[in-house]
């Protein structure tokens, strides 16, 4: 797979990169990466996954800009306000990279869809802000034999965590928290997106490189206000319905 002139100056930090070179971004450049949700982690996860050259970028979220989506969601302007946020997103992307072919889907992430909208993707990255959707998103990336990139925050502390197989992200919440909090509900620092998107960005693009150690079956919690950071491992639940035996 050939590089043009221009990919070879845009990429240069990346090719002069031991881990990554040339055969990583070649990689990149094959990679078909599905984001689910354009919000707090999915906005900046997208503009880096855009900026180092993933091939085909998918952006799945049914919901429009807000003005108070532009205090963390860096991937939108004040003109954007009231259009969908993939239209959005995908002017802001085709912008930075035209590199990267950027499909969009207007819809919500469902079990009715799930199965389709994932099938052309070989890694998703999830960055949703409610348990039911990702459990969905984790269940049909476990039925595809698809990994999963999961990143949540709120507040000031985020968490990362990468799932292939098992444990899945259903090990780690079995059941729907019923005092869930939103960041619409108790709030979150805008900065802290930019950090857990990055973080979600850059697990995925080791993965697709196959650089360094994955937080594959490991949780990464970032706690803004400490400035501390600790990695946990997530044990398998035999009993869960999802990739329990």
């Amino acid at each position: 797979m050939a590089f043009s002139d221009d990919e070879v100056e845009r990429y240069a930090r990346h090719l002069v990169l031991a881990e990554v070179g040339g055969p990583g971004q070649q990689a990149l450049k094959r990679a078909r990466v599905l984001v689910v949700g354009a919000g707090g982690v999915g906005a900046p996860a997208a503009l880096y996954l855009a900026a180092a050259g993933v091939g085909t970028l998918g952006l799945i979220d049914d919901d429009v800009v807000a003005l108070s989506n532009l205090q963390r969601q860096i991937l939108f302007a004040t003109a954007d306000v009231g259009r969908a946020k993939v239209e959005a997103a995908r002017d802001r992307l085709a912008g930075l990279n035209p590199h990267v072919a950027i499909q969009t889907f207007a819809e919500r992430l469902t079990p009715e869809n799930a199965a389709r909208l994932i099938a052309d993707f070989d890694l998703v990255l999830d960055g949703t802000d409610d348990f039911a959707t990702r459990h969905t998103v984790n269940a049909a990336c476990v039925a595809a034999g698809k990994p999963l990139v999961s990143g949540a925050l709120g507040r000031w502390s985020g968490q990362v965590g990468v799932f292939a197989g098992r444990p899945c992200y259903q090990c780690l919440t079995p059941e729907v928290p019923p005092d869930a909090e939103t960041c619409a509900r108790v709030g979150v620092v805008g900065a802290l997106a930019g950090v857990i998107g990055s973080m979600a960005a850059l697990e995925t693009i080791k993965w697709i490189v196959g650089a360094g150690q994955s937080l594959q079956g490991r949780l990464l919690i970032y706690d803004g206000l400490a400035g501390t950071a600790r990695t946990v491992r997530i044990a398998p639940d035999p009993a869960c319905p999802v990739c329990g035996g």
